[in-house]
């Protein structure tokens, strides 16, 4: 493999880490080289699951070692089994994800597949963003693939596709699923396999778990017979098939017919447009894709585009050479670009979209331009206005983030709460405008660390709402179970269970108007259901989707260009129309490590230490949720614990504490607070909604970086064993919720004709 030549400094920088860091037996090995394009085999040994020592062992890689860790990632992963990895020599097995295990874990769930479909035509799809090594792992995934006789489809020349439009093609062709290699907006060293099911959603853990298992019976044999050989087949074996993508245009047009079946329905505003919306493609993934489906929709004369080129640093945003705290080393922010930051004087700072460099790039865009900035995979979206320096007060007054870019203009940050309930709003008005809002009873799926804003908003406009877990695999199951019950009895009201415990009644023939998370990711379901190929039938697809946002963001800046009103004001408008109350939002961000530390021993450690960190805190709350729920403690005891623990505030309107999936969910009657680990790192998330924007952020900033520590309350109220067992019952109520009323039908391969 041929290292490529960084593109600026900081580049250098991490590449020149990486190398001093990187072990000269790692450097050396050629365990596996895809180089080679004609079919080749692999063959793992009994001494590659065991350390490296230079003289006992010296073919040693620890896959033992490294195999712990992904499999207990796989048991809670949300969004694909992710972490860092060696971007110079990705054969390093130190890291979570390398190109062994990359090759381990796909002919897992080849055998898999190819077990539960015995003797069927199994197709699959394998795509990528622009990370480092995605080239190399698509490649494997491919060529392993076709060696056990799976027909693998890959764009055009392997080129990059988002992730949503992977999803929305394992559905509409009918596959049995597809592989996806991104960390989403994750920090550039970091990547991942994103898992898709026949139905486009990504593997729950018990998907995970199936290949897991397969991978340990290949250990198992490895240790018994000493060997295992991997084939792997040519580079141009003809189940590697470019041609049915070549076909349908790499999904484009299917995707832009589903477009126009919904939100694209009629965008003769967009085309009147005097002003262009600017694009941010963060990366350049987003342009190769979302650039045809305008030009299809005839709308992409609209549009200026900013980072066209694919780039797996990311054009260095959020990339800096000082931490957090100013020490001078290299600092990865990830690139989402919601995200806060301090400086060490404690001044707040948004480094994603400082480092983006506005004030130069935006200079001769007009007063009232939209940007719209999407991420490396091209599924979370997030909502920019340039306006007016003069109405900063009355951003202050809604919690409405900014930037200044010079003395008249600043750049207004929407956070997804917000921008979201503007999209939601208008796509509601379209429905209403076209006659169609009641023609079916409208739904909501939305997580509940998502905003206050949107229940209520949705509780103005008839809407039922129901809340999951985070992560949108919990979204898209619940579509699933709407699903079945249509498909069962189409004429019977449809009810479903929120995570809160509550039934909820969608009534007849219900439509989703809207999914999403407050991290940026969204979906609107569609009037008709969508059917795949073969007939199969949905609500709405199942990944969030940046274009999908991105055409009802262009229609709503149409309708408000037209009215010449800004984003701030009409957010303003629906605050007022639906008597909103809890208008605010933040999130607190936790993490106990630096992520972009090159040394992988040193990050190892710091993670696990930080591990510790997030544990604790999450079982101090944990506890208290499920002591409720088990009745072991009521709310007023609870709240005794808590008053004990945090002098500072006030817990007097608690109401309630819940256990939500992942997460512990403190109810009062103005606001809530949500407590949520990474399931997948050492961080931890807080989450607030409320009326009073310095209530919620002190609390989100005390109850998230709480050490955890228990106190005597707490111990009195709470056993060892008990608060030791917290976690364990907790995922028994989490299953029973992901259980009920499940669709566990088995997907049948149907006859294909494509």
């Amino acid at each position: 493999m041929t290292m490529r030549e960084p593109s600026c400094e900081l580049e250098r920088e991490l590449f020149n880490n990486v190398i001093e860091k990187t072990p000269d037996y790692i450097k050396n090995a050629n365990l596996l080289n895809f180089d080679n394009e004609n079919e080749f085999t692999f063959s793992l040994k009994r001494e590659h699951l065991y350390p490296y020592d230079a003289e006992q062992n010296p073919e040693g890689l620890n896959l033992l070692d490294w195999f712990a860790g992904y499999s207990k990632e796989a048991k809670v992963s949300t969004a694909g089994i992710r972490g860092p990895q060696n971007i110079i020599y990705p054969q390093d097995t130190r890291f979570p994800i390398n190109l062994v295990g990359i090759v381990l874990a796909t002919l897992a769930k080849a055998l898999v597949a190819r077990e539960k479909y015995e003797g069927k035509d199994i197709r699959k799809l394998v795509g990528c963003e622009v990370r480092y090594n995605s080239e190399l792992y698509l490649d494997a995934i491919a060529r392993i693939q076709a060696a056990q006789g799976i027909k693998t489809l890959t764009p055009v020349g392997r080129r990059t596709i988002p992730i949503w439009l992977a999803s929305f093609l394992a559905f509409k062709l009918d596959l049995v699923g597809g592989e996806y290699i991104t960390s989403s907006h994750g920090i550039s060293v970091k990547t991942a396999t994103k898992d898709l099911n026949s139905q486009g959603s990504q593997y729950l853990p018990e998907e995970s778990l199936e290949f897991v298992n397969k991978i340990q019976e290949i250990f198992d044999i490895t240790e018994k017979e000493g060997f295992y050989d991997i084939k792997i087949s040519a580079k141009n074996d003809s189940l590697i098939d470019e041609s049915i993508m070549s076909k349908l245009n790499d999904g484009v047009d299917l995707y832009v017919e589903y477009l126009k079946s919904g939100v694209a329905e009629n965008l003769e505003n967009v085309k009147r447009m005097n002003n262009k919306l600017f694009i941010e493609s963060v990366g350049g993934c987003a342009y190769n894709t979302l650039s045809r489906v305008l030009e299809k929709l005839e709308i992409a004369d609209k549009y200026v585009w900013n980072n066209v080129k694919e780039d797996p640093f990311f054009h260095s945003i959020g990339k800096y050479d000082t931490d957090p705290k100013g020490n001078k080393v290299f600092y990865d922010y990830s690139v989402d670009a919601t995200v806060l930051a301090k400086r060490p004087n404690g001044e707040n700072f948004f480094p994603v979209i400082e480092s983006l460099h506005y004030e130069k790039v935006l200079a001769d865009m007009p007063l009232g331009t939209i940007v719209l900035i999407t991420d490396p995979d091209h599924d979370r979206l997030t909502v920019c206005q340039i306006e007016k320096s003069g109405s900063i007060s009355m951003f202050d007054d809604y919690g409405i983030s900014y930037i200044k870019l010079d003395e008249e203009r600043v750049l207004t940050v929407y956070t997804a709460n917000q921008a979201f309930l503007m999209l939601m709003n208008f796509r509601a008005k379209q429905l209403k405008l076209q006659g169609k809002f009641k023609k079916h009873p409208r739904f909501m799926i939305k997580t509940t660390a998502s905003a206050l804003s949107w229940d209520e908003w949705a509780k103005a406009q008839g809407i039922k709402v129901v809340n999951v877990p985070v992560g949108f695999k919990e979204i898209a199951n619940i579509m699933k179970k709407v699903e079945l019950q249509l498909r069962e009895n189409p004429q019977a009201e449809v009810k479903v269970d929120d995570v809160f415990g509550n039934e909820i009644n969608l009534g007849v023939q219900p439509r989703l108007i809207f999914g999403g998370e407050e991290s940026g990711g969204m979906i609107m379901g569609s009037e008709d259901l969508i059917e795949s190929l073969s007939g199969r039938k949905a609500i709405a697809m199942r990944e969030k989707s940046a274009t999908e946002a991105i055409i009802v963001a262009s229609a709503l800046a149409a309708q408000l260009e037209e009215n010449n009103k800004t984003l701030s004001e009409y957010l303003e408008e629906i605050f007022d129309e639906n008597n909103i109350v809890a208008k605010f939002d933040v999130r607190e961000d936790i993490s106990y490590y630096n992520e972009s530390e090159p040394d992988i021993e040193k990050l190892k450690l710091a993670k696990v230490e930080g591990e510790k960190q997030r544990t604790k805190n999450d079982l101090f709350f944990l506890s208290l949720a499920i002591a409720i729920k088990e009745g072991k403690a009521n709310i007023s005891s609870v709240k005794k614990v808590l008053h004990n623990a945090f002098a500072e505030l006030s817990f007097e309107n608690l109401v309630d504490i819940k256990f939500v999936g992942d997460g512990t969910y403190l109810k009062f009657t103005d606001k809530f607070v949500e407590i949520r680990p990474s399931g997948t790192d050492a961080k931890t998330k807080a989450y607030s909604g409320g009326e009073n924007l310095a209530s919620i952020s002190e609390f989100s900033r005390v109850l998230g970086n709480y050490s955890g520590d228990r106190t005597e309350l707490h111990r009195e109220l709470i056993s060892q064993e008990f608060y030791e067992n917290s976690k364990e019952v907790a995922l028994e109520h989490y299953l029973k919720f992901v259980e009920k009323d499940a669709d566990n039908s088995i997907f049948e391969i149907p006859e294909y004709n494509y």
